[in-house]
């Protein structure tokens, strides 16, 4: 019987979406009510929760010395994991990270990461030996959709506040000081992603829209609106019309958060 309310749901919705409709009565293109909370994790350098509709995403962020790759041994590092916490999900089993979370984690450090967001030159502490090493932790607390780009905004936020450690190196090691100054960012990148039933494109889509979509495009859009990262998931198509026209999308609706950020 569940198997069959599914079914019908799904036509339901599918049905509303094919007349530019949605169940919760928003148009096409519009976001769910959001809200972002700055500097909720104590023993954190940054952290940030935003809340979208009822999707809820925690992000902390660690700074630590490590060594540098040894293809930019000027450059400090950037690591995010993401965590689907069981409790926010009947789809999220415990365990290692799965397919979904690596995903996640993959675009949240695309969008940062393309986008130059943090000025990683400034993390080099020694040239080739030690540089500061970000880490992005990602928490989903309640999946209810869209939480690539609710992740993307709660990690840029949580960077946007995150402190760096004052130090100096005293016979070659890293003495750590008292203060903090702010994690040098020369970009605030939003990701937004644009699903895709039949004909028609939609934004910020519920978890119930997301379960009818034919595909989804994740896209991390600068200050200047230049598209810095992009990354295409489900598994239907979209076709180069359509490329273009979400797009344009993204790049409209990430000036209207942008406002609403103040970013």
């Amino acid at each position: 019987m569940s198997t069959l309310i599914t079914k019908v749901r799904q036509k339901q919705l599918s049905q509303l979406i094919e007349k530019g409709k949605r169940i919760d009565g928003r148009g096409l293109t519009d976001f769910r009510e959001f809200k972002i909370e700055e500097g909720l994790i104590e023993r954190a350098e940054g952290s940030a929760r935003l809340l979208l509709g009822k999707t809820d995403v925690l992000v902390g962020v660690k700074i630590e010395t490590g060594e540098p790759f040894p293809d930019t041994p000027n450059e400090g590092v950037l690591t995010v994991n993401a965590e689907l916490v069981p409790l926010a999900s009947a789809s999220f089993e415990p365990g290692p990270p799965d397919e979904s979370s690596i995903e996640l984690a993959r675009i949240v450090d695309r969008g940062i990461r393309e986008s130059k967001a943090i000025d990683n030159e400034k993390l080099c502490i020694e040239a080739g030996k030690k540089v500061f090493v970000v880490f992005v932790d990602v928490y989903v607390l309640n999946h209810d959709g869209n939480l690539i780009d609710a992740s993307a905004l709660a990690a840029v936020a949580a960077l946007i506040n995150t402190k760096m450690p004052n130090y100096e190196i005293k016979d070659g090691e890293v003495i750590i000081k008292q203060g903090y100054t702010p994690l040098p960012l020369k970009s605030r990148p939003i990701t937004i992603t644009v699903g895709k039933l039949g004909d028609k494109l939609l934004l910020d889509a519920g978890l119930e829209e997301e379960q009818v979509m034919d595909a989804r495009i994740s896209l991390a859009i600068n200050e200047e609106g230049n598209i810095c990262a992009v990354q295409k998931g489900g598994s239907g198509y979209f076709t180069p019309q359509q490329i273009i026209e979400a797009s344009k999308l993204a790049q409209e609706k990430a000036v209207e958060l942008r406002k609403k950020l103040k970013w």
